[in-house]
């Protein structure tokens, strides 16, 4: 049976849920270089949220060391900010969201936490509200997916593809053949999500782009597919990534599913996987190979 299905109105009333409920609430924010859209972020939900109603009691922003002046503008605008590798340094720094999101659990005090990505620009307060409502509303959930349009931006005009290209051209079909029973999950790879701590300190994050798809299939590993719910959050208005960094992407996500389907039996690796990703650029000078190194380690479950 595919997961709950909600649509974000049916949480808009953040009184409500204010009424709801029973401990702290973190939003957490991973930001690299997301100046021209965290103030804006961070300012709807201090004024909506925290002013307005009490319904988040903080707003962090870990930061992988960015070059513009994200740090300074999250942090003018409300946000508690926090360098990605001055949190927990005993364990080391890796750059990537997973990273960013798995370090955010060492600092935030919530009982339930929030993620939201840093480069959204059509933020409203139904990020926030709509991804805790199920928790508050509902305890048999634990993990809650947003799902919602993306418009792919060409030019001025915004054509309503729906996006989600890794999603649809990679993530798909591995899914339909390895774990069907996440194919009902709409946006497997958003960023969007909410969780209870307690779950989250179970759940071990690869420090990429992984992090998302491997916490879906450690969940169904758990039996935990009934505890996930799914929001509708309509649209979201970002960046959109050129076919080189999607590229990157995929080969980060693909890496962890691979762990994943050797650990649970699905397949057999005899040769450990390469960290190098190769891709090629052309220009005038002619074709130049470009090699990435991106090894997409995973930080343990905290297991509190």
């Amino acid at each position: 049976m595919p997961p709950a299905n909600f649509h974000h109105s049916a949480f808009a009333d953040a009184g409500r849920l204010v009424d709801l409920k029973t401990g702290p609430i973190s939003v957490c924010i991973p930001t690299l270089d997301e100046a021209p859209t965290i103030g804006a972020i961070v300012t709807i939900i201090r004024r909506e949220l925290m002013e307005k109603v009490p319904l988040v009691d903080e707003i962090l922003v870990i930061d992988s060391g960015s070059a513009d002046d994200t740090p300074v503008i999250a942090a003018e605008a409300g946000a508690t900010v926090h360098l990605s590798e001055e949190i927990a340094p005993g364990h080391g720094s890796h750059r990537g969201k997973g990273e960013n999101l798995w370090k955010a659990l060492h600092v935030a005090q919530g009982d339930l936490i929030c993620y939201v990505d840093g480069d959204i620009s059509n933020f409203d307060a139904r990020f926030v509200t709509g991804l805790v409502g199920p928790l508050l509303t509902d305890g048999s959930f634990d993990y809650v997916k947003a799902h919602y349009e993306r418009p792919l931006a060409n030019g001025g005009d915004i054509h309503r593809t729906g996006g989600g290209r890794v999603s649809e051209i990679l993530i798909r079909p591995l899914l339909s053949l390895f774990y069907p029973g996440l194919t009902c999950i709409f946006q497997p790879l958003s960023g969007e999500y909410a969780a209870r701590r307690g779950l989250l300190d179970l759940l071990p994050f690869p420090t990429g782009y992984g992090v998302e798809i491997a916490h879906l299939i450690d969940l169904a590993g758990m039996g935990k597919l009934g505890a996930i719910a799914q929001v509708d959050l309509d649209q979201r208005i970002h960046r959109n990534r050129s076919d080189e960094e999607l590229g990157r992407m995929s080969f980060a996500i693909l890496r962890t599913i691979l762990r994943r389907l050797e650990r649970d039996g699905k397949i057999s690796i005899h040769d450990p996987l390469p960290d190098l990703h190769r891709s090629w650029l052309f220009d005038q000078g002619g074709a130049h190979e470009i090699l990435t190194s991106i090894p997409e380690p995973e930080r343990p479950a905290l297991g509190r």
